[in-house]
């Protein structure tokens, strides 16, 4: 073996020296061919460019390719960022635009009975979603606000633009957040226009199901679903989503809220309806017993008793 090495090396050796050398002397001559300014040179160079290039087309497309490559990939990402831009000013298009609906019918109401007294605003504490609990059987997430910020089990959550659930669960410094798709979620909603109320229930799904609606041929997709407040479970009014059908023909809500992207949530503080047990003395009069034994509060039945008890 060693042999036939030393033989190959042999023949090798000069053959690669003698390429070498010819390269060498091709690359020179080149060069100096190049570097030559004279009429005669120029019109040899033109000619070999013209004779060479066209015939290099299949070692240059490759290259092109490429090129064109990298530039569809910079058209590819400068799309994707106007893409998402769009998406972000979109959102906030329908934040505006919820906030406007919510208005107009607010302004209708208040001009249609000017002694209307609205009940005081809702104030938030706003937390950071810490984890995503998310599983086929659980829906939730953690924020990282608990009851040393004053939270409370029960309470709304929504990102801003829509409802996300309810809190289910208080630490010390954080909470949990049981989402409107989680099967164990109920809540009372209001079908607009047509003011229907039904229930919300979650089935692990992207859009929870509509259930028990009192007429639901006066139910159409594209509806708006908000809270009715019924039970005390939420304040009524808060945006939920729209109505939808899906492919068995059952009605859902397509969500609001963009439960893709919950970074930040507004816990809404809440407090309980005060019940009225008291009747009130404008309903029954107090029955207080007159000296005569008759009720003090009593009133005789025609004038005409009036004037005999003066007489």
């Amino acid at each position: 073996m060693a042999r036939d090495r030393r033989g190959d090396d042999i023949y090798t050796r000069p053959l690669r020296r003698i390429l070498i050398g010819a390269l060498a002397l091709i690359l020179l001559g080149l060069f100096l061919l190049w570097r030559i300014d004279s009429p005669r040179v120029e019109r040899l160079r033109v000619a070999i460019v013209d004779r060479v290039v066209p015939n290099l087309d299949w070692a240059m497309a490759p290259i092109t390719r490429l090129y064109a490559m990298a530039e569809g990939f910079r058209s590819y990402a400068a799309l994707y960022e106007q893409n998402q831009e769009l998406r972000r000013e979109l959102q906030q298009m329908r934040a505006w635009k919820e906030a406007a609906l919510q208005l107009e019918q607010q302004n209708a109401k208040l001009m249609a009975q000017n002694q209307l007294r609205l009940d005081p605003k809702l104030t938030s504490v706003s937390g950071v979603v810490m984890a995503d609990s998310g599983s086929p059987f659980r829906q939730s997430v953690l924020l990282n606000v608990g009851a040393s910020d004053g939270i409370q089990d029960g309470w709304a959550t929504t990102d801003g633009l829509g409802l996300v659930g309810r809190i289910s669960g208080v630490g010390e410094t954080t909470s949990r957040v049981l989402l409107l798709t989680d099967v164990a979620s109920r809540i009372p909603v209001i079908i607009q226009p047509s003011g229907q109320r039904a229930i919300l229930a979650g089935d692990n799904s992207a859009a929870p199901l509509i259930e028990f609606v009192e007429s639901l041929e006066k139910v159409r997709p594209g509806d708006r679903v908000v809270s009715s407040g019924d039970g005390g479970v939420f304040p009524a009014g808060l945006l939920v989503g729209q109505v939808a059908l899906d492919r068995n023909k059952r009605l859902r809500v397509r969500l609001a809220a963009d439960y893709e992207r919950l970074t930040f949530l507004r816990v809404l503080r809440s407090r309980p309806i005060e019940r009225i047990t008291d009747p009130g003395d404008l309903v029954v009069p107090p029955q207080v017993p007159s000296a005569a034994g008759a009720p003090a509060g009593a009133i005789p039945p025609t004038g005409k008793g009036v004037e005999g008890a003066d007489g």
